[in-house]
């Protein structure tokens, strides 16, 4: 556990969809430096198990049962933590993913179905506001607070199948920037608004799409690594160095940047 501008002790924190690949990854950096970690999510069982794996390794954790676009859900859990703990300091939209129904890999783009194009941009950008304004307002009570959202590299350049979940991230950088400069006027530059856009990581939700069942990359993701200056894929663990910084003191002074921890993917031309 680190101690200073980064220390996290004592410090509470929220992190939406915590118990997936990358979510999972975000809460533990933030356990590991001390703070106090509510895991919320729909699946109960799924939360349950990401808290006492956080407790196993010494932190503080407990479960909030509620889905990230539900407002009712939402706003009971935000009491039921601040009864628990007292308040809220940190929150991580780590929900969101793409929709299987929504990708257009292999057909015109025309054949994106209009509910699945309103599915993907709920779960990803609804599902990041939403949560936001209910943690963040009990933030705006103590004029201090850390919002990191997650971004993605399909927010900057095309990627081919993916206009619902770009678009999605998209709105995610703009609500970004928007809302930091929002809370740093009306409510204090002590709250403060960034996101992480990370490049490409092997998730439960992507894995088909970039890893072949012998482990090698399929043609997308050969495709991928040939754009990615490091050549390979990311490690979980390579966000939670950003996640600290951001949530910490030793980033007082920024607030409405979406900085990407791609391997070098958005700095290549391709040239």
């Amino acid at each position: 556990m680190s101690h200073g501008r980064f220390d996290l002790r004592g410090r509470v924190a929220v992190v939406t969809g915590g118990y997936g690949v990358l979510g999972g990854s975000l809460a533990d950096a933030l356990a590991s430096e001390g703070a106090r970690v509510a895991i919320l999510g729909r699946n109960r069982e799924a939360a349950e198990r990401k808290a006492e794996s956080l407790r196993r390794a010494g932190g503080e954790a407990i479960v909030l049962v509620a889905s990230a676009l539900d407002e009712g859900e939402l706003r009971k859990a935000r009491e039921t933590l601040v009864a628990a703990w007292g308040g809220v300091d940190i929150l991580v939209n780590a929900a969101g993913g793409n929709v299987t129904r929504a990708r257009t890999d292999r057909v015109p783009p025309f054949a994106l179905p209009f509910d699945a194009f309103d599915e993907v941009l709920r779960l990803n950008l609804h599902g990041t506001v939403y949560p936001t304004l209910v943690f963040g307002e009990a933030m705006a009570e103590r004029q201090k607070g850390s919002v990191v959202n997650i971004s993605s590299m399909a927010a900057q350049r095309p990627l081919k199948g993916t206009a619902g979940y770009s678009a999605a991230k998209a709105g995610v950088d703009s609500f970004t920037r928007w809302l930091a400069v929002e809370l740093a006027r009306h409510c204090g530059p002590g709250l403060r608004v960034n996101a992480l856009a990370p490049g490409f990581f092997v998730t439960t939700q992507n894995r088909a799409v970039l890893v072949q069942e012998d482990g090698s990359p399929t043609d997308r993701g050969r495709a991928i690594l040939a754009r990615t200056p490091m050549g390979r894929f990311g490690d979980p663990a390579e966000l939670q160095g950003a996640l600290v910084w951001l949530c910490s003191d030793a980033a007082s002074f920024v607030t409405g940047v979406v900085i990407p921890i791609d391997g070098g993917f958005s700095a290549d031309g391709g040239i």
